[in-house]
């Protein structure tokens, strides 16, 4: 199977479905983690263009270690736009890479716009990838591919109705997310947030609720032709 996660931020794989996605791995998929955003705007000290450059190497670092490749929308924080279509035509040419059997993506309802356009620029493009004279120049057309959304931003406003036991998968997510140091200031800085203990927490909570020490939370898109009759997730 070929899995790819289209989020936002660098770290907001870490943040939501790592865990999931080292899991995948696991079982032999080949995995691709894409941030359309490059995370210019987090941080209250370092320059939009040195923080780019930041928060690039810092995702790949992350990446490296679960063995994921790791894709660079390059698309500046606060930017992002579902009805833009050169936006549009970049999540389709990632797409048509990929050729994934499942995508994981934000949640519409979660927190911020820059994570809702992100899930409005994938729904979009995940169909029109799927037509062959659209675009051919983009890549070769795909099949109208399964969404799962990850958790909203520290579960607010989310009831989950699946889960994925990531006990044995907890300390590599970790190791990832720490690659993120400077969103690890940021977040401490800017939000008053302790990413590292919130996620440990995180994780916990969504285990107690399946019955395991650490879990991750997901939702599919129920939509016409986004269905298979398998469990997809691992």
């Amino acid at each position: 199977m070929r899995v790819l996660s289209i989020l936002c931020h660098p770290d907001d794989m870490e943040l939501t479905c790592a865990g999931t996605l080292i899991k995948c791995r696991k079982r032999g998929d080949d995995v691709f983690a894409c941030h359309l955003a490059n995370g210019n705007m987090g941080h209250e000290v370092i320059p939009p263009d040195e923080l780019r450059e930041i928060r690039t190497r810092e995702a790949e670092n992350a990446g490296k270690l679960a063995g994921f490749e790791v894709i660079n929308g390059d698309i500046g924080d606060l930017t992002l736009n579902g009805s833009d279509f050169e936006q549009v035509k970049k999540v389709i040419r990632i797409i048509r890479y990929v050729r994934p059997d499942m995508i994981i993506t934000h949640d519409p309802a979660d927190y911020c716009s820059d994570h809702t356009e992100v899930y409005r620029l994938v729904f979009n493009a995940s169909f029109s990838a799927s037509c062959p004279h659209f675009h051919p120049e983009l890549g070769g057309a795909t099949k109208v591919t399964p969404i799962y959304f990850a958790e909203t931003s520290y579960a607010v406003n989310a009831v989950y109705k699946e889960y994925v036991d990531i006990t044995e998968e907890m300390d590599l997510k970790m190791e990832m997310l720490a690659c993120h140091k400077s969103q690890i200031d940021w977040l401490r800085d800017h939000d008053r947030i302790d990413v590292i203990h919130n996620e440990t927490i995180k994780a916990a909570d969504r285990g107690i609720q399946c019955g395991v020490k650490y879990a991750e939370g997901f939702n599919q898109l129920l939509a016409a032709q986004r269905l298979v009759p398998y469990r997809m997730l691992p």
